[in-house]
């Protein structure tokens, strides 16, 4: 009785494998994510002087993009693990990737348009990687036994490390 306990809190975690069991699209799928977050993380830092050159910016505006970068973080998280419990690990990490969509499409009238908005767009980028990553991790989890886990997690965080290098 006790195994077909429900958690209701728990967020839904769709069958992701194939007939035979094998989750290793999936897991390759958010292996190439983790790469792209450490990528565009590291990214930051080469933006910001071309950024002081095309808007002649002050040191302080200047890294109004890190704050605004890592400004989603600290905002978005916790509305996101509300959003991941109620809509699931693969829909939250779809919608997340939408939202950073949308946050680059919002680049091209930035351009245009100035400052303020580029930090509105890097800010709405920002909040669909941080909506992916509270996807992704404890989907990266889910997606084999419960004893490797803490492999599958590690593997992928080393991709997310290699991105960042």
């Amino acid at each position: 009785m006790a195994n077909t306990a429900h958690n209701a809190s728990a967020p839904v975690a769709h069958s992701t494998h194939d007939a035979n069991g094998n989750n290793t699209a999936p897991l390759v799928i958010i292996t190439i994510l983790f790469f792209m977050w450490g990528l565009l993380t590291s990214l930051n830092d080469v933006l910001i002087p071309h950024l002081k050159a095309k808007y002649t910016l002050s040191y302080v505006q200047a890294m109004l993009v890190q704050f605004c970068f890592f400004g989603a973080y600290f905002i978005v998280s916790l509305p996101a693990g509300g959003l991941i419990r109620r809509i699931g690990y693969q829909r939250g990490a779809v919608t997340g990737l939408l939202i950073a969509a949308g946050g680059c499409a919002l680049f091209y009238p930035a351009a245009e348009s100035g400052y303020t908005l580029f930090l509105f767009a890097f800010f709405v980028l920002a909040a669909g990687i941080t909506i992916l990553q509270v996807a992704a991790n404890p989907f990266v989890t889910v997606l084999g036994p419960a004893r490797t886990a803490s492999s599958r997690l590690t593997l992928t965080q080393a991709f997310n490390s290699l991105g960042t290098t």
